[in-house]
């Protein structure tokens, strides 16, 4: 999640006082209802802003954690686990080619504006997409439709991808069939993101009067994304409010709702950008729960009573390397000097929580395809040096953005981690300028345009295949690594079109290796992140893809 989804990182130098200031004005009505008023509202912490109420436009965590409440694709996952399980189709298909899918819908199923969903709904969003001009084909904006389904009816963009996606038919009422071009690895697990949930037809027809504008770095998102009030999906909360003053969303639980009701009928989704101000917040009943936990305050918050669950590991926190906006990262021995420079294992050690790995390529180990022969490059300062001279930059000069407000899954503390990768540079010879960024859109703009030529992101999991690691940076050119190998391309898309599990994996353990051979750039570590509810809650099932449902949250 991306970029990105997701992506990436977090917190900030003066994040401490902006997130003090956002508990104590913004938290009185979820105050009262954590210390016993009606319990009719449950109060949600997370670590950085929202980019975007329409998540078909993002592809960050913030955002997908409010947006999963309102909205739903036609798969999702099991609840806690990773196993593909039908969401608003009952059931699906693909045939032997896995260019044709076939969706058998659930009947009876309301958007939150009273309209009805159906087959044709579901084209009505695919098309939608796939019609999309102008900004909309940023990358930064349809990052994961270009990422599963590839470029447009009319690309616009020049380095917009070949479409895969073909066609959207309503075969009848309750039957969608979706066709692509070429099979991929990317679905069925691509009609599970987010980004690919079904909107309202209705609401549709009024995105369409709106349109996102401005390039790279300065993107101006449609008004209809950044206010409640026209955004319409079949969850079973719908968003009514965003108080960007307070950074606070709330959700109402919709009453008309398919499945199981909501338990809870208020949710809000609030911003703390540090890390200790949320646990201070949940501690002074403030908030009712809160993702991102510091690793040293899990014991301490356990001790006292609270539930601290953690979740399985599914992510990968990197240093990414933009060689087109510093030309000397083009040369290998830069980048080995990087590797070999920056300290791994003490940044594991001293960051992360119990659990966490140093990681050795572009995956975790707990994906298929994970390989224990890719090229290492273990932290030795002195050969750093050797590199750089034998490279001619002795006195490389470089970059280095970092995200503000926000923490990540797998970056605890992305400030503090990067002190400590700036500070090992350093004794590399390398000279750093450090450039900090708020999160969203800021940040994920920036890198994604490849604004940046040493940057700070990590990725967690959509769905359970190893292409949606490598994949998701490796398998074209991709501004944000700036960089045009075809023998590192040839071997990620090797895996992405075989049908046979085994072969697959195989293929990507050979992408793996040739990916850190050629070093793109250096994966950091996997973190088992964990999650924070009061005392008094019921807390919902925790999901290694941090695809938690909060209508599952009940009060004690």
């Amino acid at each position: 999640m991306r970029i990105f989804k997701s992506r990436a990182v977090r917190a900030v130098t003066a994040a401490l006082a902006v997130g003090m200031i956002a508990t104590g004005c913004a938290s009185e009505r979820g105050k009262d209802d954590a210390k016993g008023g009606d319990k009719d509202t449950f109060v949600f912490a997370g670590a950085g802003d929202p980019g975007s109420l329409d998540p078909a436009l993002a592809s960050d965590g913030e955002t997908f954690r409010v947006t999963r409440q309102a909205f739903e694709a036609l798969l999702e996952h099991e609840a806690g686990g990773s196993k593909l399980v039908g969401g608003l189709a009952e059931s699906w298909t693909g045939n032997p080619a896995g260019t044709v899918w076939t969706f058998n819908l659930r009947k009876g199923v309301k958007f939150h504006d009273g309209e009805a969903f159906n087959a044709a709904a579901v084209c009505a969003n695919y098309d939608h997409w796939f019609n999309w001009k102008g900004t909309y084909q940023s990358s930064a904006v349809s990052y994961y439709w270009q990422k599963i389904m590839g470029g447009f009816a009319k690309n616009e963009d020049k380095e917009a991808p070949k479409a895969n996606y073909k066609s959207c038919t309503a075969k009848d009422e309750n039957t969608a069939v979706i066709e692509v071009h070429e099979p991929s690895a990317n679905l069925p697990g691509g009609f599970s993101l987010q980004a690919l949930a079904i909107h309202s037809p209705k609401a549709i027809k009024e995105y369409a009067k709106q349109a996102a504008s401005g390039k790279g770095e300065a993107i101006t998102y449609p008004k209809y994304s950044q206010e409640a009030g026209t955004v319409a999906g079949t969850g079973p909360y719908k968003i009514v409010k965003w108080n960007k003053g307070n950074k606070e969303i709330t959700l109402e639980r919709f009453d008309d709702y398919w499945g199981d009701k909501a338990k809870v009928k208020n949710l809000v989704f609030r911003t703390i950008a540090t890390e200790e101000g949320r646990r201070q917040a949940l501690q002074a009943g403030d908030i009712d729960g809160y993702d991102l936990v510091s690793p040293a305050d899990v014991k301490t918050l356990e001790q006292a009573g609270f539930n601290v669950p953690t979740r399985d590991v599914f992510n990968l926190f990197y240093v990414g390397m933009t060689q087109e906006k510093n030309p000397a990262l083009k040369k290998p021995e830069v980048r080995q000097a990087i590797a070999h420079a920056i300290d791994r294992e003490n940044i594991v050690k001293t960051q992360l929580p119990e659990g966490g790995k140093v990681a050795t390529q572009f995956m975790p180990d707990t994906v298929a395809g994970w390989s224990d022969k890719v090229k290492t490059y273990p932290h030795d300062t002195n050969k750093a040096k050797q590199l750089l001279a034998a490279a001619g930059e002795p006195k490389l000069k470089v970059e280095f953005c970092y995200p503000t407000e926000v923490t990540r899954p797998y970056m605890p503390a992305p400030q503090d981690m990067f002190e400590l990768m700036k500070s090992d540079l350093e004794k590399a010879g390398i000279t750093v300028t450090p450039k900090p960024m708020k999160w969203a859109p800021d940040y994920l703009d920036a890198t994604e345009a490849g604004a940046c030529a040493l940057h700070m992101l990590g990725w967690t999991g959509d769905f359970n295949d190893g292409y949606n690691f490598i994949g998701t940076w490796f398998a074209k050119y991709d501004k944000q690594w700036g960089f045009k190998e075809q023998k590192v391309f040839d071997a990620v898309n090797a895996g992405s079109k075989i049908g046979d599990p085994a072969q697959r994996v195989d293929a990507y353990k050979k992408a793996n290796e040739a990916i850190m051979e050629y070093l793109p750039g250096l994966p950091i570590s996997s973190s088992p992140p964990a999650i924070a509810f009061g005392k008094n809650v019921n807390p919902p099932k925790v999901s290694p893809l941090t695809q938690e449902n909060f209508a599952e949250v009940s009060f004690k």
